[in-house]
């Protein structure tokens, strides 16, 4: 569905909080020129906002951020919606804990995944964050929502909120589009200093014992 004239900035306060997120993803160096996206779901609503495609990041205002049904048809917007939004829309129909997604082409979390290679729980960060290894998801098109089916199934059943989608890069999940933020900056984090790791000699993994006691101290305790 094409919005009209009159559908224009609905949800723009939202719009606005998404928009500005996607500066934490040039901050941490997670993205290049126009690549990557965050989409968040609209409390209460079949609905979810996610980047324009080919937008500007240095442009980017709740004008660039689109707002589309969980079919990924467009409801209120200007911009053409992400290439990536067929696939975020599953996720969202498929999944609903889920609130949030980021994908990122970061360069460390994204080598792995041209390897088609998990990065091992062999840090405490990961078995806080990802309470285990971060899995690879099977190579897709982009287009349509074969990513989408892909992020499903490689995370039921997963304590990771993020896949390393293969040949491709980071796909991420959570329950706001912020906490799907940390998780993307999370993974390139580990995914850089396990690489470092592995030219001195192989890591060491985590017992799974420690990784379960340390993943649920850190979600259940860590924290204000």
């Amino acid at each position: 569905m094409t919005a009209t004239l009159t559908e224009r900035g609905t949800h723009r306060e939202q719009r606005g909080h998404v928009a500005r997120l996607h500066a934490e993803l040039t901050r941490y160096g997670l993205v290049t020129w126009t690549s990557g996206n965050v989409s968040e779901r609209v409390p209460g609503e079949d609905l979810f906002l996610i980047k324009g495609s080919g937008v500007s990041y240095d442009e980017l205002s709740w004008e660039g951020v689109t707002v589309c049904d969980l079919d990924g048809g467009v409801v209120d917007g200007a911009c053409k919606p992400s290439s990536d939004t067929d696939a975020h829309a599953f996720v969202y129909r498929s999944m609903p804990e889920v609130a949030g997604q980021v994908h990122t082409h970061s360069p460390y979390a994204t080598a792995w995944a041209a390897r088609a290679e998990e990065i091992p729980c062999v840090l405490t960060a990961m078995a806080d964050e990802f309470g285990g290894p971060i899995p690879v998801g099977p190579f897709a098109l982009i287009g349509d929502d074969s990513i989408g089916r892909g992020i499903v199934a490689t995370l039921r059943g997963s304590r990771s909120p993020a896949v390393l989608m293969r040949n491709h890069g980071v796909f991420t999940v959570g329950p706001s589009a912020r906490a799907a933020v940390k998780a993307a900056v999370m993974a390139e984090d580990v995914a850089r200093t396990v690489h470092l790791s592995r030219q001195l000699g192989e890591p060491v993994p985590i017992a799974q014992e420690h990784v379960d006691a340390l993943y649920a101290r850190y979600q259940n305790v860590y924290g204000q």
